[in-house]
């Protein structure tokens, strides 16, 4: 019961953006990817949702996902972008109960209300629930979308960068939802670049650098000096601290390999 991507390649005009990329994901955990700009990593997740067109096959629990009829595929994989657009005058709680679209002839509405509410609860948003998404500051949004997102209750969650607009407060508590998200029949998949999150929150560590994985397994052996060294071109500052990794970006690498 797995999500693998075979022979996944994503190409945009000339540039390649991903390459060829084999990759095998199980439920129970949250996988961060991690990698700097341009790797790869946005790519990756497009292709999996199936919002860009790509070469080689998606596969969850062993059925393609491109065969899958469209609101079979929407209950399947959630996908949260970088930097969703929220210029609607809507509540927060209406936003939020579109993402029990998929599920809308089945008969739940009950079901479908209390799991919209149980998203916005768990995003801390629930105080939002009736203000207007468009007069919400950018953290407040970005929360309320993640909202969105967790409320179709898919087995396979996509979100990229999702929380670049956070404070330190709800970036933990973000990063705990996802955590706690994944269990025997979930998995989540997030595109991060807080080093020290990914660390501490991640059950495993993908890194991408120009459009192949190049780092693949524990946080403690992907985010080690000689990658970090070698892919961001900074050299970390690497600690503990309440017994989780500390990554911290230190200083700034002019070579290039």
């Amino acid at each position: 019961m797995t999500l693998r991507l075979d022979q996944v390649g994503v190409r945009y005009g000339d540039r390649q953006a991903l390459r060829s990329m084999t990759l095998e994901l199980e439920p129970g955990g949250l996988v961060g990817l991690v990698g700097p700009n341009g790797a790869g990593k946005s790519s990756l997740l497009k292709a999996v949702a199936g919002v860009v067109p790509a070469a080689g096959s998606v596969t969850w629990r062993g059925m393609p996902l491109a065969g899958l009829e469209p609101r079979e595929r929407a209950r399947t994989v959630a996908y949260l972008p970088q930097s969703p657009a929220a210029h609607w005058p809507m509540k927060a709680a209406d936003v939020v109960a579109l993402g029990r679209l998929p599920h809308r002839d089945e008969g739940r509405r009950h079901a479908s209300a209390k799991a919209a509410a149980a998203a916005l609860e768990r995003c801390d948003a629930a105080g939002l629930a009736e203000r207007r998404i468009d007069e919400l500051s950018g953290g407040e949004r970005a929360r309320v979308l993640l909202a969105r997102t967790l409320a179709v209750e898919a087995p396979v969650l996509l979100v990229d960068e999702p929380i670049q607009s956070l404070d330190p407060y709800h970036q933990l508590g973000i990063m705990q939802v996802l955590r706690g998200y994944a269990g025997p029949d979930t998995l989540v998949v997030a595109v991060l670049h807080d080093l020290t999150l990914a660390a501490r929150f991640c059950t495993r560590t993908v890194l991408l650098h120009d459009g192949a994985v190049v780092g693949d397994g524990a946080p403690e052996t992907v985010l080690a000096a000689g990658p970090i060294e070698r892919y961001y071109r900074v050299r970390p500052y690497l600690g503990r601290f309440d017994g989780a990794t500390v990554v911290v970006p230190w200083t700034r690498l002019d070579r290039r390999d």
